[in-house]
């Protein structure tokens, strides 16, 4: 019996994510971030689709050679030698899969394929019932689902379980749905569509209006349990479903969504550096769960709450995705506390007074120059003080405490200086001094 718990991710990397531009992949890149994708735990690898080209058919057939855990899929309009072909290039896979889809919506019908919906009705169920005679795994997809007249949909949904689909996914093809509205979609066709418990669920959105994943949720919350997403969101367009998105919100958010998967959450960034040293393709800085900011924090007023307690400003620590410590970013948002970490961490103590010097010259050259760098610091310490406030050499017993500190905190700043000191040897209560740090980043 399935379990009803358990969401199955459908890792479509290879295939929907390489038609974003720039991020075509060769047979050997797509096998080596295939090995990465079965050490995060994907259940299913969309490796291709064979049709298209010879270096596609290529690639799936090494993916399928290469990872025999998951499923390995590979894509095939509603056409018998495309069917063939996917079927030839999975022959190497333990778990294979023939993944079928057909345009549903009336504006693909008449401007797309140019046929009748009795036309298209026939396609989808003699498709899968011929991709069933090569493989016992099909799954089909009703392409721009959500633009599909609901009756219709029901009907083709009807007719390819009785041919005998495995899985059947809903795409938001071009992004046009919102969360209550899918989530509705989900729940008729589960209500509606004769023999769907016999069959998995599956939801397939774009983020042409940036609501992939809240949408990718909402079908998990209306029933469905698989769910297709990439590494980094990449894809057509806008972009997929963000698997790290979604797996970190089910992980983060289990009072909401009460659902497992299987991966390892620890290989999230890993796999996406691997995924943008593969492509060139750099993730931006403020993506969620491994943008280089989604553990860098600049405001005093958060810096001053990390350095107490990471919960304040961290809803999941940076090791559970992969990354390795949280950053404290020294701008012009930064507060005293932060700033007199970073000092005594590069060597250097100062009373209040001083610091506060210290602080008067740091915030005018934070405002020039945005991002004060260790070298920067420097020098505007020994502009002031020269070399008078440097730690002696006898405080030793300090310094290893505070380095202990720092590694169980697990916070550093970005200049790649190891720390000497850290927020175990600071006040943990808020002290008046340190109530400046409040003023910044409201």
């Amino acid at each position: 019996m399935m379990d009803s718990s358990r969401i199955t991710i459908f890792d479509t990397t290879l295939r929907d994510g390489e038609q974003s531009p720039g991020c075509s992949m060769n047979v050997r890149e797509k096998a080596r971030l295939a090995r990465q994708l079965d050490c995060l735990g994907v259940d299913v690898i969309e490796a291709g689709f064979p049709i298209s080209s010879e270096g596609d058919f290529a690639a799936v057939e090494a993916v399928a050679a290469a990872v025999p855990r998951p499923i390995i899929a590979a894509l095939a309009r509603a056409a018998r030698h495309d069917i063939e072909r996917a079927a030839q290039a999975l022959h190497a896979a333990v778990r294979p899969r023939i993944h079928v889809f057909l345009a549903t919506s009336d504006i693909h019908l008449q401007h797309k394929l140019r046929i009748s919906r009795r036309q298209c009705l026939e396609l989808a169920r003699d498709s899968v019932r011929l991709a069933r005679t090569l493989v016992s795994d099909v799954e089909f997809s009703p392409e721009d689902a959500t633009r599909t007249h609901p009756e219709f949909l029901f009907e083709v949904l009807e007719a390819v379980i009785e041919a005998g689909v495995t899985t059947v996914n809903i795409p938001d093809t071009v992004g046009f749905t919102v969360p209550a509205e899918f989530a509705r979609l989900i729940g008729a066709i589960r209500e509606r569509v004769r023999g769907i418990d016999q069959v998995t669920i599956s939801a397939h959105c774009h983020n042409d209006l940036g609501m992939a994943v809240a949408n990718s949720l909402a079908a998990i919350a209306a029933g469905a349990r698989q769910v297709e997403c990439t590494i980094n969101g990449i894809g057509e367009r806008a972009g997929n479903a963000s698997l790290e998105e979604i797996v970190m919100a089910l992980h983060v958010r289990a009072d909401q969504y009460p659902y497992q998967s299987g991966i390892v959450t620890s290989q999230l960034y890993p796999t996406s550096q691997m995924l943008e040293e593969i492509t060139g393709i750099a993730v931006q800085p403020n993506k969620a769960i491994i943008g280089r900011n989604a553990f860098a924090h600049e405001a005093g007023i958060h810096q001053d709450g990390m350095l107490k307690n990471p919960l304040t400003y961290e809803i999941m620590t940076p090791q559970s995705v992969g990354v390795p410590d949280s950053k404290l970013v020294l701008g012009k948002h930064s507060g005293r506390h932060a700033l007199s970490l970073r000092c005594e961490q590069l060597g250097y103590r100062f009373e209040r007074r001083e610091l506060d010097e210290i602080y008067r010259h740091f915030v005018i050259m934070a405002d020039r120059i945005k991002h004060v760098h260790d070298h920067h610091l420097l020098e505007l310490i020994r502009d002031t003080y020269g070399e008078t406030h440097r730690v002696s050499p006898g405080q030793t017993e300090r310094a290893a405490a505070a380095a202990a500190g720092a590694e169980h905190r697990g916070l550093a700043f970005p200049a790649g200086v190891p720390a000497e000191f850290s927020a175990a040897s600071l006040p943990t209560t808020p002290q008046p001094e340190q109530q400046e740090d409040y003023l910044w980043g409201v």
